[in-house]
């Protein structure tokens, strides 16, 4: 079609659109009603938040416990990465050094532990017999049948060899166990290796939210706080490692069977916080009661006495030393960190409490200074 025919179209005539009337007066936010209405609205919202969170609450201890890892592991990675390899090839390094000491955990560890665990389940009948000997344990049983209990539950739950299904509540719950710690394991070490290699650009698009004026000081400080982070995870393995080669070397004085896989599995428990020394007291305790009810005391009785010495004089001054965080800040951090979020809330609680004395240091005090 020609342009001329095309201009001598006849022009579209204007759409008319409806009249709907005049608009009303705005909503006068002053109402009762309407702020009841936003009140409830706002309260109802905030409630489904919680219940979401709630929900999701494992979801978010796997991802802290994850990034609390992936930054424990960077001043490795780190180290690696400064001879002139890239951060991927770092990364793949560690791992792999990870694995293979997981390996070696599970050659070294497993075995004498469940042949030792097998072998107390075949004397413990014995050695509540031996406790009956003493006057004040056979007394504390004629008024209370502590040891008549034991015995007669001991009876219920090996008399058909069935000891390990009963104590994870049957077959469906040993399955239930062994899926649930596997796949828990693997997600945290997916999540650990995401974080960790990604770590660097997690920060730089962080960074990118806070003012250009005030960039470069925000980014010393966020290497400051994940260096800690790394600094306390180096300073919990010394003290594990403090930990294992005493009870090995106290193993080895008691007699006791494969003293250092017994120091690895205390090596172990002793990274995990709050409750990782009462695991491995526990299972010293239960290797050394397989040679007598004496031993296993001793045991208990040292492995004690360890802790306490362990909390109130090694770990602070290691702490104060790597960290610059007080002894009683220490212990303070640690106490209310567990009261409030349990086992991550120890887990996180020192490296936390040393970010806040470096976050002190540098802003909020030289502020009060210059005020």
């Amino acid at each position: 079609m020609a342009i001329s025919e095309r201009m001598k179209r006849k022009p579209k005539e204007p759409r008319i659109r409806p009249d709907f009337g005049d608009a009303g007066a705005p909503i006068d936010r002053g109402h009762p009603f309407y702020f009841g209405f936003v009140a409830t609205i706002g309260a109802l919202s905030a409630f489904v938040l919680m219940r979401a969170l709630a929900s999701a609450s494992q979801v978010f201890v796997l991802i802290i416990v994850a990034l609390f890892l992936a930054a424990g592991l960077n001043p490795a990675v780190e180290a690696i990465r400064k001879r002139g390899l890239s951060r991927g090839t770092s990364v793949a390094i560690i791992f792999a050094l990870v694995i293979l000491v997981v390996g070696i955990f599970a050659v070294l560890v497993v075995p004498p532990l469940i042949s030792q665990g097998t072998h107390l389940i075949q004397i413990a009948p014995n050695l509540l017999e031996d406790l009956k000997k003493n006057a004040t344990i056979a007394n504390l049983n004629s008024h209370y049948g502590l040891i008549d209990t034991l015995q007669k539950r001991l009876h219920e739950v090996t008399s058909n060899g069935t000891l390990l299904i009963t104590a994870f509540g049957g077959v469906i719950g040993v399955g239930k166990s062994v899926l649930s710690g596997t796949f828990t394991a693997l997600t945290i070490l997916i999540l650990t290796l995401y974080f960790i290699t990604s770590l660097p650009q997690a920060v730089e698009l962080g960074l990118k939210l806070v003012p250009a004026s005030r960039r470069k000081r925000v980014e010393l400080l966020t290497d400051a706080i994940i260096s800690r982070v790394g600094t306390f995870v180096g300073s919990q393995i010394i003290v594990s490692a403090l930990a294992a080669v005493f009870i090995a070397i106290f193993s080895a004085i008691l007699g006791l069977p494969s003293p250092i896989a017994i120091g690895i599995i205390v090596f172990v428990c002793g990274l995990v916080p709050l409750i990782g020394h009462f695991l491995g007291c526990g299972i010293v305790t239960i290797i050394a009661l397989t040679q007598s009810v004496s031993i296993g005391l001793i045991a208990f009785v040292g492995y004690v006495l360890y802790v306490q010495v362990e909390n109130y004089l090694v770990h602070p001054r290691i702490m104060k030393r790597n960290l610059a965080v007080p002894g009683a800040v220490t212990i303070i951090s640690a106490l209310i960190g567990t009261s409030l979020l349990g086992l991550v809330g120890g887990l996180l609680a020192v490296p936390v409490a040393a970010s806040i004395i470096l976050i002190l240091e540098e802003v909020v005090i030289p502020r009060s200074e210059k005020s």
